[in-house]
Order: structure tokens, then sequence, then C-alpha cells
């Protein structure tokens, strides 16, 4: 199983970048998928997350500080996850990385089954 991360890179403040998870193995549509982020020095923090195709709410979660900016979606032909990230901010400059689990729960990372190796994310002027 191998979920792949890409989508990241250099971006001034106010900018807009679309993350995309995709995997081999799996399919996502079964999975929980959450977005996380790692900061140099920091631990890793759940940003968002979506439910499986199987709960019928859609159950979307976002941090606080991303509320408003940043919208995590399906999409169902390629089974796929997107994070799309607009008026980006310094402080969310991080490795971004996807993860599949059952369920979104509290953001725990043991709750995540596979995880994928990171994209960057710069946000700078």
């Amino acid at each position: 199983v191998q979920l792949q991360a890409s989508g990241g890179g250099s971006v001034q403040p106010g900018g807009s970048l679309r993350l995309s998870c995709a995997a081999s193995g799996i399919t996502l549509d079964y999975y929980a998928i959450g977005w996380f982020r790692q900061a140099p020095g920091k631990e890793r923090e759940g940003v968002s997350c979506i439910a499986d195709r199987a709960d019928r709410d859609g159950t979307i979660y976002y941090i606080d500080s991303v509320k408003g900016r940043f919208t995590i979606s399906r999409d169902n032909t390629n089974h796929t996850v997107s994070l799309q990230m607009n008026s980006l901010k310094p402080e969310d400059t991080a490795v971004y990385y996807c993860a599949a689990g059952p369920w979104c729960g509290d953001f725990a990372l043991y709750e995540y089954d596979y995880w994928g190796q990171g994209t960057l994310v710069t946000v700078s002027s």
C-alpha cells in the first residue's frame, strides 16, 4: 500500500495551492482521509479530515486555524482526495501528509493505518 501526496510548492502569503492524495493498493473511497502537517521543530498535527464515502453526512473536519481557507474534497472518479488551500499564511509552512484510516477520530496519529511521504508547502514573501 502506498499513499502519494503531491501538489506542494512555494507561494507568497495570500496564495493558493491544491494538494492531492492518491493511493495504490487500497481505494481511498473506503477510508477516512486526513491531512496532517509538520512544521520544523513542531509535532505533526491534523489539519483536515473527510469521512469515508459510506458516511452519508460526508463528515468533514478542520482545525480552527484553517477553517474558511482550506477545503477538503473527494474526486470520486479518480479516487483521490484533495486539499484546496487558499489565503495561505507563513504559519502554514510545513510538510503536508495524507493518511488513511477507518475514521477521522480526533486526528490521533495512531488511528491512521497508511501514510504518504509528504509534500512541502512553503509560504514566504
